[in-house]
């Protein structure tokens, strides 16, 4: 997460949407007194600045705009252009298990991604219902309730959807790639019908809201 007062935006990281890059593109051009909550480069040297702040929730790199009630109040949120990134589900699903199997954190989502099979992890009811329980919408809304976003922007149409972005800072930014899961190209061949269905049940609003399909030659 990136909150710059400097130049009136928050930036909210869902994870495994390309966020890493995007946040190192923008810590480039970060003012000095911009908060970065995470574990890009500038974010790990300003750790101490985030250590003083309190939210309502917890400030990592995944915050919500809920979390950093507090940090802001809802008077200065609501001033500020938020953004985030997004992606297509089956493809971000399949990163999401491939980056689990190398970490070694305590976390049951590890677990479970090196002990199951991609098509079980997938299946797995708590994966489902973390992912039903967690469209984009639930990053970028604040603790009043109401969504505060005013670009989604898809990893696969980034100039076109970060357009709006760019007017705002006044500048264009690059996306590198950064924090690739160790994957094979192309996500369709992890999929059975059955695994496929799945997914598009559990991320029904976010397939619908920005258009994505299975087969990205039909869609986004």
């Amino acid at each position: 997460m990136i909150i710059s007062s400097g130049r009136a935006y928050v930036f909210v990281h869902i994870p495994k949407t390309g966020g890493t890059s995007l946040a190192m593109a923008l810590e480039d051009r970060a003012h000095k007194d911009d908060i970065l909550i995470g574990d890009t480069p500038k974010a790990v040297k300003r750790r101490n600045r985030v250590k003083g702040l309190r939210g309502r929730g917890r400030l990592w790199k995944h915050s919500t705009l809920a979390d950093i009630d507090g940090v802001l109040t809802n008077e200065e949120l609501q001033s500020l252009t938020a953004f985030t990134m997004v992606r297509n589900p089956w493809d971000r699903i399949v990163s999401y298990y491939r980056w689990l199997r190398v970490q070694s954190f305590d976390h049951a989502a590890v677990s479970l991604a090196k002990y199951l099979q991609f098509g079980e992890f997938v299946l797995h009811p708590d994966i489902l219902r973390s992912v039903a329980q967690n469209p984009a919408r639930q990053y970028m809304t604040r603790a009043d309730g109401v969504e505060q976003c005013h670009a989604y922007i898809r990893l696969e149409q980034f100039e076109q959807d970060a357009a709006p972005v760019f007017d705002h800072l006044g500048f264009r930014v690059s996306l590198p790639h950064a924090n690739r899961s160790d994957r094979t190209q192309g996500y369709r061949q992890y999929y059975t019908a059955e695994t496929a269905a799945a997914v598009a049940s559990a991320c029904a609003e976010d397939i619908r809201r920005f258009g994505y399909t299975f087969d990205p030659a039909q869609g986004a």
